[in-house]
């Protein structure tokens, strides 16, 4: 199983955990250095990223973290583990406060 294989998972402040297709990240990598290095997106994705990508995984994260934001990856991303959050919790110690009610 290659590395565009595989996916990205990350843990949001929530404790939910989002899972993104290494595929897409190397895609979005390759298009842009395609662009800049004058040569197709397969050649950069096949020749460049993939390579990278399988010989260090952090160049995943990296590429992810600093070159994409979740608006972009927000129509692959896929939640695979819910919210942690202690309902208990909130509902003793939450903030509140006091509203009319909504026509929903």
């Amino acid at each position: 199983m290659g590395i565009l294989t595989k996916n990205y998972v990350v843990v949001m402040e929530d404790g939910s955990k989002w899972a993104v297709p290494v595929r897409f990240i190397a895609e979005h990598r390759a298009k842009y250095f395609a662009e800049k290095d004058n040569v197709s997106i397969a050649e950069s994705l096949n020749e460049d990223t993939s390579p990278l990508f399988e010989e260090d995984e952090y160049e995943i994260h990296d590429w992810a973290a600093n070159n994409l934001n979740f608006s972009d990856v927000k129509g692959v991303a896929k939640m695979v583990s819910p919210p942690d959050v202690d309902y208990e919790d909130g509902w003793a110690n939450g903030e509140y406060e006091i509203q009319e009610p909504t026509n929903d």
